[in-house]
Formats: structure tokens, C-alpha cells, sequence
């Protein structure tokens, strides 16, 4: 997948206005991701990601704690201007269902592994489940 369809797919999963929303979001939670993922995690999603992706996930301070499906929506709420835990759970789901449709099965099982339990439902947008 290439960065603007992936922006672009971010955008109509998480019904955004604009593709700037979209790219801050998609910046936000990678960031939060990984943070949140070992560092030679993070590189090797990086380079299954499109474009300057890669670079979102090395913007955060590491390790951040082991947070759960609402404390990691939280953490993104915090990086998003005026945004809620419930509305950050749908950033992040417009996001990492996006992330899933770019990346081999294999790494999307490295990732899921290094992550609490509960978080598999945010990589599977609630419009195709």
C-alpha cells in the first residue's frame, strides 16, 4: 500500500474531514504504537509501512508502560487536540485496521504478541467486522 492510500484509508475508516486529520491521527497513534513496542519491533513495522510512516514510530519517548486497550487510547486522546478515550478508541481502530491491511499476517502476530490482551478488536474496524 502506498502513503496516500494509506492516508486515504485511514481517512474513510475514521471519517475525517480533511487528509491533514488523518495524517495527525495516523502520526499519533504510531507514535503511541511505538512507543509501546520493542525498538527492533517498531523497525521492522516501519518497514513494511509506507512513505515517512516509519518516522511516527520512532517520534515517542520510550518505553512507555504496558498500557491496556484503554489506557493506549488514552495516551492517544492526550496527543489529539480535544479528544476523548472513546473517541481516541476510533482513531486508533481507523488506524491499526489500516495498519493491518498494509502488513503480513507475520507481523502483524510480532506486533499483537508484544501487546496486553484486548487490543486485536482495534485492528479490525467495527464497519468490516
Amino acid at each position: 500500500m502506498k502513503y496516500d492510500e494509506f492516508i486515504a484509508t485511514v481517512r474513510r475508516l475514521g471519517e475525517y474531514e480533511s487528509r491533514e486529520r488523518a495524517e495527525h491521527v495516523t502520526r499519533c497513534v504510531l507514535g503511541v504504537l511505538g512507543a509501546r513496542i520493542t525498538v527492533q519491533e517498531a523497525e521492522d513495522l516501519a518497514a513494511q509501512l509506507p512513505g515517512d510512516l516509519a518516522g511516527a514510530l520512532r517520534a515517542e519517548e520510550r518505553p512507555m508502560p504496558d498500557l491496556s486497550p484503554d489506557g493506549f487510547a488514552g495516551a492517544v486522546a492526550a496527543r489529539l487536540e480535544g479528544a476523548s478515550t472513546e473517541t481516541a478508541r476510533w482513531d486508533v481502530s481507523a488506524v491499526l485496521t489500516t495498519v493491518t491491511e498494509s502488513i503480513d499476517g507475520g507481523e502483524l502476530n510480532h506486533v499483537l504478541s508484544q501487546l496486553s490482551s484486548g487490543f486485536a478488536t482495534f485492528f479490525g474496524h467495527p464497519e468490516l467486522a
